[in-house]
């Protein structure tokens, strides 16, 4: 049973093949880090975490990268506010919140989250070397990608060269030579119209504070948007990628520009299988921070919790568009109740005097076998989790049948039951199964707040407030937590 999913290059649906037969390189589109992470962003990265288990679960030695875009006109723009008096100010704040909000969600670890800002040289030696190569021209300071000398421009998107209208802003059209030209490198700092913009317009205009600038061969200047991603994938992962997972809003004009530049700079395939995740709806229009309309993934926490959280995403497959409301977490709810009793009715009943080495359960034993059947089914079947969450589903029906109807209990089945729950709700999932009853959890749970801790302790030093990372470290202390800071970073023990 192979893995198969629905490649947008192709607009297929393809059996999926990595480069190397036991190793993924996946690469995510991260967060510009301007505000504070909804529940749609968050879909985004509950479908990637969820591949990114499945994968593994299957054999795989998944390395995955996910960016923080840490250098935007809309970061710029909440200069002043109480989240910092610059650029990088801004972006550490909201960085820490996300790296917060990932630790919530219980997503497993990225091996890197590169940011723009560290990785201006690498883009700069990228724009190079598309100049070079006759893909890029510079204007007035400025870089632009010639869309005319990439052939496959528009392969992505499914889109002709003369039907696609201006990119960028206004400023640029008197600089490029095609209107669909995009820009690698932008001279000067922010332009004060696009900070104005994203900017509330109660606060005070922002005249002197434009944004971080960096020398280049063409002048001081930022990089443009699409290249940033370019260059930190194959910084990290390797010029050609296996899998590329970004919102479908992203499709055009974001990837498909990280198509051009990439293949036209290697003269290789940029990324083999591209995933793109269906927006999240609420009251029917697309859950946004520019239309107000959206939860934070830090209140959605309080109110509902991780698990709700997750079995709400994992009722719609990745590919599919999803409504937000009070009736779909409601649903959300009872599912998770569902599986969390059956899991430890299960549990009980293995434990009891009531189970028997020597009972056995025929139709029980069938449906656990079924159960992870009709999973790994429907997880290689696109990374269908609507249906595999049916499957979990019907395990717990199966459970609650088996001890309702019977006196003595199959203990081999309840133990089968309960790995199956543990396997493929908890790990694969990431649902809280297997985490309590023995104190793992317990321990578990310390060792993630720990681990948050640390990570903004780290994003507090990073930004120079070396004051407030000695606070959190003591504060760390007092509980009983032993860090050790090395040049790997900093690693804990309970004392």
């Amino acid at each position: 049973m192979t893995l198969s999913v629905t490649n947008t290059l192709t607009g297929e649906r393809e059996e999926f093949e990595p480069r190397n037969d036991d190793e993924v390189l996946l690469y995510v589109c991260g967060l510009t880090v301007s505000d504070d992470a909804h529940l749609g962003h968050a879909r985004l990265w509950a479908h990637a975490d969820v591949m990114h288990r499945w994968l593994e679960h299957e054999g795989y030695d998944v390395r995955h990268v996910e960016n923080f875009t840490d250098v935007n006109e809309k970061i710029v723009a909440r200069i002043g506010e109480e989240y910092g008096e610059s650029e990088p100010e801004v972006a550490e704040h909201f960085t820490s919140h996300v790296i917060r909000d990932m630790r919530g969600l219980n997503l497993k670890r990225a091996e890197v989250y590169p940011r723009v800002s560290e990785h201006v040289p690498e883009i700069i030696d990228l724009v190079e070397t598309l100049v070079e190569k006759g893909y890029a021209y510079e204007s007035n300071g400025s870089v632009y990608f010639d869309v005319t000398a990439f052939e496959e421009y528009g392969k992505l998107s499914n889109q002709r060269l003369d039907e696609i209208e201006t990119q960028g802003p206004e400023d640029e059209r008197s600089e490029k030579r095609h209107p669909a030209d995009f820009a690698l490198w932008k001279a000067g700092a922010v332009d004060p119209e696009d900070v104005k913009a994203h900017r509330d317009p109660d606060l005070d205009p922002i005249e002197e504070a434009r944004g971080e600038t960096w020398e280049s061969p063409w002048g001081e200047g930022r990089p443009g948007w699409h290249i940033e991603c370019s260059a930190m994938s194959m910084t990290h992962l390797d010029d050609t990628i296996d899998i590329h997972v970004g919102g479908r809003d992203l499709v055009f004009p974001h990837h498909e520009n990280e198509v051009a530049q990439s293949e036209a700079a290697t003269g290789q395939q940029f990324a083999r299988y591209w995933l793109h995740v269906g927006l999240l709806q609420t009251a029917g229009d697309k859950m946004s921070s520019s239309l107000g309309n959206f939860l934070t993934v830090d209140d959605a926490l309080d109110r509902y919790g991780v698990d709700v959280v997750r079995t709400f995403y994992c009722s719609t497959g990745y590919r599919g568009e999803q409504t937000f409301g009070e009736a779909e977490m409601n649903e959300a709810e009872e599912r998770w109740e569902r599986l969390e009793r059956a899991y430890e009715t299960a549990v009980a009943a293995a434990d009891s005097t009531d189970a028997y080495a020597k009972v056995e359960d025929e139709s029980f034993r069938d449906a656990v076998a079924a159960t992870r059947e009709d999973f790994r089914a429907a997880m290689n079947d696109d990374f269908n989790v609507r249906e595999a969450m049916a499957a979990l589903l019907e395990l717990a029906t199966a459970v609650n049948r088996h001890v309702d109807e019977r006196e003595a209990y199959d203990f081999w089945a309840l133990r089968e039951a309960t790995e199956a729950f543990e396997d493929l709700g908890g790990d694969v999932f990431g649902l809280s199964l297997g985490e309590s009853g023995d104190g793992e959890g317990t321990v578990t749970l310390a060792e993630e707040l720990v681990e948050l801790v640390l990570d903004v302790r780290e994003a507090e030093r990073e930004a120079g407030n070396y004051e407030r990372a000695d606070e959190l470290r003591d504060e760390l202390t007092a509980l009983g937590v032993e860090i050790q800071d090395s040049d790997d970073g900093p690693t804990y023990r309970f004392e």
